[in-house]
């Protein structure tokens, strides 16, 4: 029988099997506390190390979880199903988003000359990002280490410390991700995990020490979180779900474009946020494209190809998402009877309307909805009416039209004749707009996301004659000032 003394746990399970992988504690709203109050400490520290220092030790956990890479993708495919090889890739590519953050913090955020102006000729301007403290992450587990890490790695390197609460579904990955570092750096605990249930997430959000909280997950889930953090005035970035969708023109290769829309769709069992939802096709190619699709589609199956829906209560909204679907549209590939829990085959499904759950909602399993439109313009409308706004992706033969559509595109990212390219560049910015969050993880803007402009003004000299800021300012100098402002701004531009 357990006591009042002793902690509260919970087991992770192997989806596919709902077999116990590992028990981990529920940390408490006092343990969040603890966590939060030793990452203000060790945080400190490691500002203090200046960014050669921490890109020592970041370059060091890199090579560390190279060295343990199959290590943390057996976890993954324990906790999450997903097959090794997935695992490999997701974990590869938070090594370099690692690797990337490590190496270029210092020009991003380190302190660097600005042009003051001619006003302020007589000054040097000087900005520089400082680090936050310390930084909840919330992460997900749909990709339990290259989403979190996109936070991680980037909040790190620009200073900050980070308690981690991973998901429920994948404490175990978490925890690993944390011990391997500590191999790194074992003096101080710039990398916690603390795991547990949504009381743990919301514990960490409304805690005041927390400089900023980095969310992962639903759209409903991000405002609970966010109403924690109102609490404390406490910034988040929010990287929320998708329902993205992929543009079929008249010149694109069907054979690529069909090949990146069903690993988009089914890749991870369609468990992936900005995964392919939608695909509007140009009249033209569409029975083209739909039989290379189909073609394509008959040979994947789940259990083989991809593995379960980790998260059991999504079955029955995927289950809605299809019946609906396939009630009022075409099935083309599976149908109803694809969903044989805890594994969905892939659903391809024509004509489906667009007020349709499947079209509107967020779906994250291995379904897809393909529908033919007139010309790309239609495709663009089509694929903008609704209320998420994560990723895209173009397929086209003419680079200037699939640019202008990439550009207008309604999303944060777009890949263009490939699918979630833009994921893997650690260089480009990744999150979305509406409904799909805000903020950004990743690039030079993710470094920024996790530190704090400071601006310097220091008075190299003092300007003759032109006291402006002063009490004992003149008439005369005040006209001086008019004369220089009307000099460099008053001529119209034709």
């Amino acid at each position: 029988m357990t006591t009042a003394t002793e902690p509260r746990t919970f087991d992770s399970l192997d989806p596919a099997t709902g077999a116990v992988v590992g028990t981990h504690v529920i940390a408490d709203a006092a343990a969040v506390a603890a966590a939060v109050a030793a990452g203000g400490e060790a945080a400190r520290w490691w500002a203090e190390l200046g960014f050669a220092e921490r890109r020592r030790r970041l370059l060091d956990y890199k090579a560390v979880l190279t060295r343990n890479l199959r290590q943390v993708a057996d976890t993954i495919h324990q906790e999450t199903g997903k097959p090794v090889g997935d695992a490999l890739l997701e974990t590869v590519l938070a090594i370099t988003h690692l690797d990337w953050a490590a190496r270029n913090a210092r020009s991003v955020l380190g302190p660097r000359r600005v042009f003051p102006g001619l006003i302020g000729l007589n000054m040097a301007a000087t900005l520089e990002y400082l680090p936050l403290g310390v930084i909840g992450v919330i992460g997900p587990w749909n990709y339990p280490v290259f989403t979190p890490m996109g936070s991680i790695a980037y909040a790190l390197a620009a200073g900050n410390a980070v308690v981690f609460k991973p998901s429920e579904l994948t404490p175990g990955v978490g925890v690993l991700l944390a011990e391997l570092f500590a191999e790194s750096v074992p003096e101080r605990p710039v990398f916690q995990v603390v795991t547990g249930l949504g009381e743990t997430g919301a514990a960490l959000a409304a805690h005041p020490g927390v400089g900023k909280i980095a969310f992962t997950g639903s759209t409903a889930t991000a405002k609970r979180v966010m109403a924690a953090c109102a609490q404390n005035l406490t910034p988040i970035v929010a990287e929320c779900g998708g329902k993205d969708a992929l543009i079929v023109d008249r010149d694109a290769d069907l054979p690529a474009a069909a090949d990146a829309a069903l690993w988009g769709a089914c890749s991870n069992a369609g468990q992936t946020c900005v995964g392919v939802e939608r695909v509007y096709v140009v009249d033209e190619v569409y029975d083209a494209f739909l039989r290379e699709l189909t073609t394509r589609a008959a040979d994947i199956r789940a259990g083989k190809d991809y593995g379960p829906i980790t998260m059991p209560a999504q079955l029955d909204v995927i289950r809605r998402h299809v019946d609906d679907a396939v009630a009022r549209g075409r099935a083309v590939v599976g149908g109803v009877e694809s969903v044989r829990p805890p594994y969905v085959d892939p659903v391809i499904v024509t004509d489906v309307p667009e007020d349709s759950p499947a079209v509107q909602e967020e779906t994250f399993g291995p379904t897809i909805t393909v529908d033919r439109v007139a010309d790309v313009g239609e495709a663009l409308r089509r694929a903008n009416a609704t209320a998420y706004g994560l990723g895209a992706t173009v397929f086209s033969g003419n680079r200037r039209r699939a640019m202008d559509l990439a550009r207008r595109l309604r999303s944060g990212m777009t890949a263009i004749n490939s699918v979630i390219s833009f994921a893997a560049i650690a260089s480009l910015p990744f999150g979305g707009v509406g409904g799909s969050g805000f903020g950004r993880i990743h690039g030079a803007d993710g470094l920024r996301e996790f530190a704090r402009p400071k601006a310097i003004a220091r008075q190299r000299f003092a300007m003759p004659g032109m006291r402006i800021t002063s009490f004992r300012r003149t008439p005369a100098e005040l006209e001086r000032l008019i004369r220089l402002v009307t000099f460099l701004h008053g001529r119209r531009k034709k």
